[in-house]
């Protein structure tokens, strides 16, 4: 089983998870355990054997554009996708990124909600995930926070806080979700769906605006989270500090990266940082270009947010969670993924070879199939959801 890894539940606290390329193993079938439910993943790109028996999948290309236009906007919706705003109780304006499912299937899948994180915005999605999962058979939708993207940008010049961005998502999924949505945040993101996980409501409870524009606790139901290379509920602090003990190089070019935000004019440092090694120069500088213009302000309070760590727990009613961590990834270590795996359910899906970007990463497909096998398994549509009101606000 050379370049593959499955570490029994029995010997770790964490049931651990690394699937390596699927398309390089063609004849490797190996057990796995997400949550209670065994599965068999035989490593074709053509089918794969679960335990209720063989199910088969077809493999859909991703054919986003991205333009080298000067002065002109770099990525281009592909075809089925969509861009929209949705208004807040505030008046500003989220954009919206929406890919309605391009495929029948005979269950009811949750439509999907993606949150993106720092120096990013909805279009990360959008170049491979969102087309992926909408041939699937879910609706797909990404957004971008306030300040970032094609969002408004608040008065105060900073994207908000915790409680605003979940509220913001809180409100969206309200108005504009027919039933129950998986919520996917990555890095800051996943740091946010962590707080809305704290605030999700039961079935019977009817979230309510407060008086700041927003909507209260509790939030909407949800059917599934996944935290994809999730800042963890303590926040960045300790992996820092851990950082600057074992691998004080790589601290410092974290740093310089990200605090001083030099992945915007380096391109080795940019590829470092997100990508993998053997990613293309080529598309690491598309990537790079969207990234610099993706922020236009910070997308949270870093002083603000420290006060509110760590994040609460997840309340009783909340969803079943995935947690994946990405073997190589340069900001966040292997034991922030284990805290963040500790707090939501033990868990956790580790990515072998794969940067921290994983859904724009030359292995996104791999992941992106994983996370759909774990779907199917924990998030099939259940008797007595609740369904949400239906309101287009553009």
């Amino acid at each position: 089983m050379a370049g593959l890894e499955c570490k029994p539940s029995a010997n770790r606290t964490i049931p651990a998870l690394s699937l390596h390329s699927f398309h390089q193993h063609a004849s490797l079938a190996v057990p796995i355990t997400f949550r209670r439910h065994s599965i068999s993943l035989r490593a074709s790109p053509k089918q794969y054997r679960f335990r209720h028996g063989i199910v088969p999948h077809s493999l859909v290309e991703s054919k986003a554009a991205v333009a080298e236009s000067r002065g002109e906007q770099l990525f281009q919706l592909q075809e089925g996708q969509s861009r929209s705003s949705h208004q807040l109780p505030s008046g500003l304006k989220i954009e919206v990124i929406e890919h309605p499912a391009s495929s029948s299937v005979e269950e009811i899948r949750p439509p999907l909600v993606f949150l993106h994180g720092s120096y990013h915005a909805a279009w990360c999605w959008a170049v491979n995930w969102l087309p992926f999962f909408a041939s699937q058979g879910y609706d797909c939708f990404a957004l971008s926070f306030l300040g970032q993207g094609h969002s408004d940008i608040p008065a105060s010049r900073i994207g908000g806080t915790l409680q605003t961005h979940a509220r913001d998502v809180a409100h969206f999924i309200k108005s504009r979700a027919l039933k129950a949505p998986v919520l996917v945040g990555h890095s800051f993101g996943g740091l946010i769906v962590q707080h809305y996980l704290a605030h999700v409501a039961t079935e019977s409870d009817e979230p309510s605006l407060d008086g700041s524009g927003g909507w209260e606790e509790p939030y909407p139901v949800l059917a599934g989270a996944i935290l994809a290379c999730s800042v963890p509920p303590t926040g960045n602090g300790p992996a820092v500090l851990r950082y600057l003990m074992s691998r004080p190089i790589a601290s410092i070019k974290v740093t310089l990266s990200l605090a001083a935000k030099l992945f915007t004019s380096n391109e080795s440092l940019c590829k470092e940082t997100f990508f993998s090694a053997d990613m293309s120069p080529s598309l690491v500088q598309m990537y790079q270009k969207l990234l610099a213009e993706s922020s236009k302000v910070p997308l949270i309070n870093l002083r603000e947010l420290n006060a509110s760590l760590p994040v609460s727990p997840p309340s009783k009613n909340a969803p079943p969670t995935l947690i994946i961590g990405a073997e190589n990834d340069f900001i966040l270590d292997m034991q922030g993924n284990e805290e963040t795996a500790k707090a939501y359910g033990n868990n956790l899906l580790v990515l072998p070879a794969t940067a921290h970007d994983i859904m724009l990463d030359i292995r996104w497909r791999d992941a992106a199939e994983a996370v759909h096998f774990w779907l199917k398994e924990n998030c099939s549509h259940r008797k007595g959801q609740a369904k949400f009101q239906v309101f287009w606000s553009i």
